[in-house]
């Protein structure tokens, strides 16, 4: 039977600053992301199922990826937590709750990575999270591939 793909269009608003760059990033500044989530797998060939001939539901696929990602960071401030912001940054988080203070850079590919790792855990069997696409602006984005992770 054949391997298809299927992609999912998700956005979220959030704001980021990349700590210890040295550009206008280094700021406080939001985008409007778009994250396109695409998973491959075999429809399923059995006609009692109610499945039948998908390789997974849209609706499932939406669920996983709002709950891992459009939820917790839609709207949210997503910091570097370093030994020498980490004051200041828990004073912001007692003022807004949607503050994530992370242990990596928040760009997208590092976004990415953890993106990818989580809804990879979620698909269903026989299902694989083939590629992330996330767009910063309309012009720039960064993609993961799982044929580029597999090693």
């Amino acid at each position: 039977m054949a391997t298809i793909r299927l992609t999912r269009e998700f956005s979220f608003e959030m704001a980021h600053a990349l700590e210890g760059y040295d550009g206008l990033c280094r700021h406080l500044h939001g985008h409007s992301y778009k994250l396109f989530v695409t998973v491959s797998g075999t429809p399923c060939d059995d006609p009692q199922n109610p499945k039948y001939g998908m390789v997974m539901d849209f609706g499932d696929l939406k669920r996983i990826v709002n709950r891992l990602v459009v939820e917790p960071y839609d709207h949210a401030l997503v910091l570097r937590q370093t030994p020498e912001n980490l004051r200041l940054l828990e004073q912001v988080r007692e003022k807004w709750e949607r503050v994530y203070l992370v242990d990596y850079q928040p760009t997208c590919e590092q976004m990415l990575i953890r993106f990818a790792g989580q809804i990879a855990a979620e698909l269903p069997r026989g299902v694989q999270l083939a590629e992330l696409r996330l767009y910063e602006t309309e012009k720039s984005h960064a993609t993961w591939r799982a044929e580029d992770n597999s090693r």
